[in-house]
């Protein structure tokens, strides 16, 4: 593969991996262990089996930074140059931040779920009303939670779709020529200026 074709795949996978697997783990993983007929199984299976998808999760994570370095060092001419591309680069960062803490964040109620899953659950998420108020906590963030990170997950995978579009030919005008623009449609110009102008400003 050439150029940042390999970094720009594996950097677009894992945000995909990162989407999918929360998502499944809301619908599929927390719908299904809700079915099971023991209570105290409910909360274990689920822990369970998001235990399993925690190693993968990290190594996406790993990677998708990882392959952020080279990207940004491609495209470092570009944050100076061209409108619009520093200030999504700022926005997606902090929306990953955000969603990597908010993940993190869940991974450690989980484990106190997972601790407390012999006290037994309506579902994943939803506690018994006989549970401990540490555990009906827990489970009620977590019920929140499982939506919000697919949800910062598809953000981040549509602001890497936003840079896509930056790189289109209409999109890279340089800031300087949008600037000159700017001052050209405030300045009167008749003649041969004119016709400068109407260049410029079309």
């Amino acid at each position: 593969m050439s150029g940042n074709l390999l970094a720009r795949s594996i950097h677009d996978l894992t945000a995909a991996a990162w989407f999918g697997g929360s998502l499944m783990g809301a619908v599929g993983l927390n719908g299904a262990t809700a079915q099971a007929k023991d209570p105290t199984e409910r909360t274990r299976l689920s822990s369970l089996g998001w235990k399993r998808w925690a190693p993968v999760q990290t190594a996406a994570f790993a990677a998708h930074l990882g392959t952020w370095a080279p990207i940004l060092w491609e495209n470092k001419g570009r944050y100076v140059t061209q409108q619009g591309v520093m200030r999504w680069t700022w926005v997606k960062a902090g929306v990953t931040v955000a969603g990597a803490a908010v993940t993190l964040y869940s991974g450690m109620l989980g484990r106190k779920v997972d601790e407390l899953s012999q006290q037994g659950a309506q579902g994943a998420t939803e506690p018994s009303p006989t549970a401990s108020p540490e555990l009906q906590e827990a489970q009620e963030q977590l019920r929140l939670l499982q939506w919000t990170i697919p949800a910062f997950a598809g953000a981040v995978i549509v602001l890497g779709a936003q840079h896509g579009e930056l790189q289109r030919a209409r999109n890279l005008r340089p800031k300087r020529l949008d600037n000159v623009k700017a001052v050209a449609r405030l300045v009167p110009m008749k003649g041969p200026a004119g016709v400068v102008k109407s260049l410029l400003t079309s």
